[in-house]
């Protein structure tokens, strides 16, 4: 009954509980302000449910791709806020109003797509609620360590708390109305478990390896980060170690840190800022290797790196322990301090890597071993929903 579900539902002819028969379903993302890889995500998703119509807090179509700029985008009340799409961290308390306003009530299945706010939409009992949790809400759940970081002025400070206390007591009593957790990592996963008292099943997010090329006989002398620059991706790492070393490094990317990254690198470090993804292809087939120093839920740059044939020296935390074999696709450095990134690139210096190796790794995550396992879930999930199973 299963296989039979699933080939149905990846069909789009599922039986419905509406008259009409095909199965309806509705994409849920918290808000579409930046692309990055949360947008990737939903992009993969529905390519996988293209009839599905896409629910969000707010929309800046300009910001957006090709893609998601094609797609049928229902948005909240906030959409109607004065510069909600540039500036949307004022409206904190506003997100769990906006995702309860939403009438779900016709679809079959739901699939929220959420680092914050998303999975907190309201389902009836007939409808699954599927949700891809990319991470509990990361300055929520790990509040002090983000006030230290962003350094945020002391109004912010004194503020702050009741808020962050109410939305950890939304964030845990919405988690117990989905009915499945999908995580993007084990590290997600071990969240979800220790903040909800959920289970999850890990799919790792899609990686497109056939957009990236093997390198050329002979690399570049020069290392790449790509990241938007902001405080907890730790470029500021990367920055001080190449300058300490004298080898070049390129970084993508901007945010609001770059004029003090500007001010701390060596001449050797070059702020590249945004480019195409043609240009990204190419900085990625030519480097000696890709540089990952902060704590990411998942990370799906390391693995582009890979399949573009080069290692990656990362942090030993977070999505990188799932996706960095150690000595085999890259290096691994335990603290998050210069003088071990400076011994990882030693490491990384003194080893042959095979490329075909490398991109062979990065295979195990391509784009349609998600596509397989999401839908073969979701097939699952439906058949039990419909025989009343109840899910841990």
């Amino acid at each position: 009954m299963a296989t039979v579900q699933l080939e149905r539902v990846a069909n789009g002819i599922a039986h419905s509980r509406h008259a009409g028969g095909e199965l309806k379903v509705a994409l849920v993302h918290d808000y579409l302000n930046q692309y990055g890889g949360a947008e990737r995500v939903l992009e993969e998703l529905h390519a996988l449910f293209p009839n599905a119509p896409v629910y969000t807090s707010m929309y800046w179509p300009e910001k957006m791709s090709p893609t998601i700029r094609g797609l049928d985008v229902r948005t909240s009340f906030m959409q109607r806020l004065p510069m909600v799409t540039r500036n949307h961290q004022p409206f904190l308390l506003l997100y769990p109003l906006a995702f309860e306003g939403f009438d779900l009530s016709e679809f079959d299945v739901v699939i929220s797509n959420s680092s914050a706010f998303c999975k907190g939409v309201v389902t009836p009992p007939g409808t699954l609620h599927i949700c891809y949790c990319l991470t509990p809400m990361r300055w929520v759940w790990n509040y002090h360590a983000y006030v230290d970081r962003e350094r945020l002025g002391w109004m912010a400070r004194m503020v702050l708390p009741a808020a962050i206390s109410q939305l950890r007591a939304w964030d845990v009593a919405t988690a117990q109305n989905v009915d499945r957790f999908l995580a993007i990592s084990r590290t997600v996963s071990s969240r979800v478990r220790k903040f909800y008292r959920r289970d999850s099943t890990v799919i790792y997010p899609p990686v497109n390896c056939d957009a990236f090329a093997l390198p050329p006989a002979r690399v570049e002398d020069y290392y790449l980060v790509v990241a938007r620059l902001m405080p907890y991706k730790r470029i500021d790492l990367a920055v001080d170690a190449f300058t300490r070393l004298g080898i070049p490094l390129k970084v993508v990317g901007r945010g609001r840190d770059e004029s003090e990254l500007r001010a701390r690198a060596g001449r050797n470090v070059e702020f590249v800022g945004n480019i195409s993804d043609t240009e990204l292809k190419q900085l990625y087939a030519h480097c000696r290797g890709y540089v990952f120093p902060g704590e990411e839920d998942f990370g799906i740059a390391p693995l582009e790196a890979n399949a573009s044939g080069r290692p990656v020296i990362a942090y030993a935390g977070g999505g990188a322990l799932d996706t960095v074999v150690d000595g085999q696709t890259g290096v691994l450095f335990e603290r998050q301090q210069v003088d071990c990134l400076i011994g990882a690139i030693r490491r990384a210096e003194d080893t042959a890597w095979d490329s075909t190796e490398l991109r062979r790794h990065a295979r195990t995550f391509d784009r349609q071993v998600f596509r397989d396992q999401l839908l073969a879930f979701v097939g699952e999930s439906v058949a039990a929903h419909a025989a009343g199973v109840r899910f841990a």
